[in-house]
């Protein structure tokens, strides 16, 4: 298929689908659906993915998108983000890499030669993200078939974060809101101390602005920090989180326009916009 200028594919892979969209930087309209496939996922992370792959190979057909560049954003669910302090007196990338690879070991337990570890890099706040290796190696074996140019394969809450953290106002923590999660950047002095991925109520009735103040206040005190008044965040919430409150209130950097019609992974697919 021809290619015409600032277009691209952008592919968001859920826990169990994937979305692959068009977009256009230049002329409208900005998203294309062009079709959705279930995969069977894998709860543990550690398998073969190989179900992922014959969904995207369903998705891409062979010779039809050849050369078009792929970007692709991964559900939070499928991913491990943690933050870490850097070493005392670290000079080298490689006490950053270990001390890294120790704070993922304690915090997961998995072994860490099953994922693959990148740093997510704010000039003032470090954080870490690894996906599975099996994961990454069905999104390259594909894109390598198909001839095409992979630009980026993300976590949501980094392309939120590296969009949206010069934004936050002084005090607020940062959130992504997913189908069944809300993962925090927890924040101190402008500075990031925490990146936490919780899970929700499985009730959405009790996911409301109850909960949410607990969530805060126990991460809070986990942390040793005072609750944020504001709470910045991406995604669609309940709309309890959006009523007004004394303790804190919540405001929303961005929500893809129709979200509520759209799978969770056409969701990921067109977030952090076109670019």
């Amino acid at each position: 298929m021809r290619r015409g200028l600032g277009i691209g594919l952008r592919l968001g892979v859920a826990a169990g689908s994937v979305s692959l969209w068009r977009s256009s930087r230049w002329r409208a309209p900005a998203w294309t659906p062009l079709g959705e496939a279930a995969y069977a996922r894998d709860e543990s992370l550690h398998g073969d993915f190989a179900a992922l792959g014959q969904a995207l190979a369903q998705l891409l057909p062979a010779g039809q998108y050849a050369g078009w560049p792929l970007s692709v954003v991964l559900d939070d669910a499928l991913a491990r983000l943690w933050q870490v302090d850097m070493p005392q007196g670290a000079a080298r990338l490689a006490d950053i890499e270990a001390a890294a690879a120790l704070r993922f070991q304690s915090l997961y337990g998995d072994p860490p030669g099953l994922w693959h570890s990148s740093s997510a890099w704010d000039a003032r706040a470090p954080f870490f993200c690894a996906v599975p290796r099996a994961l990454l190696a069905q999104l390259t074996r594909v894109a390598a078939e198909r001839k095409l140019a992979l630009i980026f394969i993300t976590p949501q809450f980094a392309r939120h974060w590296n969009r949206w953290h010069g934004a936050l106002k002084p005090g607020a923590w940062f959130g992504q809101l997913q189908e069944n999660a809300l993962t925090l950047g927890v924040r101190h002095a402008g500075r990031l101390l925490a990146v936490r991925a919780l899970p929700l109520p499985r009730d959405a009735q009790d996911a409301g602005r109850d909960w949410l103040a607990q969530t805060l206040a126990r991460e809070a005190l986990l942390q040793g920090v005072s609750a944020p008044a504001l709470l910045q965040l991406c995604g669609a919430p309940p709309a309890g989180w959006l009523a007004p409150a004394q303790a804190f209130h919540c405001q929303i950097f961005s929500t893809p326009d129709g979200e509520a019609a759209l799978s969770p992974a056409a969701c990921l697919a067109r977030s952090g916009g076109v670019a």
